[in-house]
Protein backbone atom coordinates (compact mmCIF):
# COMPACT_ATOMS: atom_id res chain seq x y z
CA UNK A 1 0.00 0.00 0.00
CA UNK A 2 1.19 3.46 -0.82
CA UNK A 3 1.64 5.86 2.07
CA UNK A 4 -1.08 8.44 2.54
CA UNK A 5 -0.13 12.02 1.88
CA UNK A 6 -1.56 14.36 4.48
CA UNK A 7 -2.14 18.05 4.20
CA UNK A 8 -2.96 20.66 6.79
CA UNK A 9 -5.63 23.20 5.99
CA UNK A 10 -4.86 26.58 7.55
CA UNK A 11 -7.86 28.37 9.01
CA UNK A 12 -8.12 32.02 8.17
CA UNK A 13 -10.48 34.25 10.13
CA UNK A 14 -12.75 34.44 7.08
CA UNK A 15 -13.08 30.63 7.06
CA UNK A 16 -13.89 30.20 10.75
CA UNK A 17 -17.57 29.34 11.17
CA UNK A 18 -19.67 30.04 14.19
CA UNK A 19 -18.94 27.07 16.43
CA UNK A 20 -21.70 24.51 16.24
CA UNK A 21 -22.24 21.98 19.00
CA UNK A 22 -22.52 18.43 17.67
CA UNK A 23 -23.43 15.29 19.60
CA UNK A 24 -21.74 12.11 18.36
CA UNK A 25 -23.34 8.83 19.46
CA UNK A 26 -21.06 5.87 18.78
CA UNK A 27 -20.36 2.86 20.98
CA UNK A 28 -17.00 2.06 19.33
CA UNK A 29 -14.59 4.25 21.31
CA UNK A 30 -11.98 4.66 18.57
CA UNK A 31 -14.60 5.62 15.97
CA UNK A 32 -16.18 8.07 18.41
CA UNK A 33 -12.80 9.72 19.08
CA UNK A 34 -12.01 9.87 15.36
CA UNK A 35 -15.37 11.48 14.55
CA UNK A 36 -14.92 14.00 17.35
CA UNK A 37 -11.41 14.83 16.09
CA UNK A 38 -12.59 15.55 12.54
CA UNK A 39 -15.69 17.47 13.58
CA UNK A 40 -13.56 19.61 15.89
CA UNK A 41 -11.11 20.24 13.01
CA UNK A 42 -14.12 21.38 10.99
CA UNK A 43 -14.88 24.03 13.60
CA UNK A 44 -17.38 22.33 15.90
CA UNK A 45 -17.62 21.68 19.61
CA UNK A 46 -18.27 17.97 20.08
CA UNK A 47 -20.05 16.08 22.84
CA UNK A 48 -19.82 12.28 22.86
CA UNK A 49 -22.19 9.53 24.01
CA UNK A 50 -21.83 5.75 23.95
CA UNK A 51 -25.53 4.96 23.66
CA UNK A 52 -28.98 6.51 23.23
CA UNK A 53 -29.59 6.95 26.96
CA UNK A 54 -26.40 9.01 27.36
CA UNK A 55 -27.31 10.95 24.22
CA UNK A 56 -30.79 11.86 25.51
CA UNK A 57 -29.29 12.99 28.83
CA UNK A 58 -26.78 15.20 26.98
CA UNK A 59 -29.49 16.58 24.70
CA UNK A 60 -31.50 17.58 27.76
CA UNK A 61 -28.50 19.18 29.45
CA UNK A 62 -27.17 21.12 26.43
CA UNK A 63 -29.72 23.29 24.65
CA UNK A 64 -27.09 24.41 22.12
CA UNK A 65 -26.73 21.05 20.29
CA UNK A 66 -27.51 21.68 16.61
CA UNK A 67 -26.48 18.37 15.03
CA UNK A 68 -26.74 14.71 16.07
CA UNK A 69 -24.42 12.18 14.41
CA UNK A 70 -25.47 8.66 15.38
CA UNK A 71 -24.62 5.13 14.40
CA UNK A 72 -27.59 2.81 13.84
CA UNK A 73 -26.27 -0.25 15.65
CA UNK A 74 -25.54 0.30 19.34
CA UNK A 75 -26.36 -1.27 22.68
CA UNK A 76 -28.92 0.11 25.09
CA UNK A 77 -32.57 0.97 25.16
CA UNK A 78 -32.81 2.04 21.51
CA UNK A 79 -30.86 1.91 18.27
CA UNK A 80 -29.79 4.95 16.25
CA UNK A 81 -32.95 5.08 14.13
CA UNK A 82 -35.19 5.17 17.21
CA UNK A 83 -32.85 7.74 18.78
CA UNK A 84 -33.04 9.89 15.63
CA UNK A 85 -36.87 9.81 15.74
CA UNK A 86 -36.87 10.60 19.46
CA UNK A 87 -34.58 13.59 18.89
CA UNK A 88 -36.67 14.77 15.93
CA UNK A 89 -39.85 14.59 18.05
CA UNK A 90 -38.41 16.20 21.18
CA UNK A 91 -35.92 18.67 19.65
CA UNK A 92 -37.26 19.39 16.13
CA UNK A 93 -34.61 21.98 15.12
CA UNK A 94 -31.70 19.54 15.68
CA UNK A 95 -30.24 18.25 12.40
CA UNK A 96 -29.48 14.53 12.17
CA UNK A 97 -26.87 12.38 10.41
CA UNK A 98 -27.39 8.63 10.69
CA UNK A 99 -24.48 6.33 9.82
CA UNK A 100 -24.11 2.60 9.46
CA UNK A 101 -21.91 0.00 7.85
CA UNK A 102 -24.90 -2.32 7.51
CA UNK A 103 -27.29 -0.96 4.93
CA UNK A 104 -30.50 -2.71 5.89
CA UNK A 105 -32.47 0.34 7.00
CA UNK A 106 -34.59 1.86 4.23
CA UNK A 107 -34.38 5.67 3.88
CA UNK A 108 -38.10 5.85 4.68
CA UNK A 109 -37.32 4.57 8.20
CA UNK A 110 -35.23 7.66 8.96
CA UNK A 111 -36.72 10.92 10.25
CA UNK A 112 -37.49 13.64 7.75
CA UNK A 113 -34.70 16.16 7.20
CA UNK A 114 -31.98 13.68 8.17
CA UNK A 115 -29.01 12.47 6.13
CA UNK A 116 -27.68 8.91 5.89
CA UNK A 117 -24.00 8.18 5.30
CA UNK A 118 -22.64 4.67 4.77
CA UNK A 119 -19.63 3.44 6.71
CA UNK A 120 -16.81 3.49 6.04
CA UNK A 121 -16.83 7.12 5.01
CA UNK A 122 -14.10 9.72 4.66
CA UNK A 123 -13.79 13.04 6.49
CA UNK A 124 -14.87 14.94 3.36
CA UNK A 125 -18.09 12.86 3.21
CA UNK A 126 -18.79 13.71 6.84
CA UNK A 127 -18.08 17.38 6.04
CA UNK A 128 -20.45 17.25 3.03
CA UNK A 129 -23.26 15.71 5.08
CA UNK A 130 -22.80 18.24 7.91
CA UNK A 131 -22.61 21.12 5.40
CA UNK A 132 -25.81 19.97 3.73
CA UNK A 133 -27.61 20.30 7.07
CA UNK A 134 -25.73 23.26 8.57
CA UNK A 135 -24.09 25.55 6.00
CA UNK A 136 -20.69 27.05 6.76
CA UNK A 137 -19.13 24.00 8.37
CA UNK A 138 -15.58 25.30 8.16
CA UNK A 139 -12.80 24.12 5.89
CA UNK A 140 -13.41 21.08 3.74
CA UNK A 141 -10.93 18.27 4.38
CA UNK A 142 -8.57 17.58 1.45
CA UNK A 143 -9.70 14.84 -0.92
CA UNK A 144 -6.79 12.62 0.08
CA UNK A 145 -7.53 12.74 3.81
CA UNK A 146 -8.82 9.63 5.48
CA UNK A 147 -9.62 8.55 8.98
CA UNK A 148 -6.68 7.01 10.77
CA UNK A 149 -6.13 3.40 9.62
CA UNK A 150 -6.74 0.98 12.48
Amino acid sequence: AEPQSWSIIPLTNAMRPVRTTILVVENEAIICLELAYWLEKMGSEVLRANDADQAIALMGAHSNIRLLVTDIRMPGSMDGVRLAHHVRDRWPPVKIIVASGIIDTPPSALPKRSVFIAKPYKPQELWAAASQLIPGRGPRPAANQAFLPF
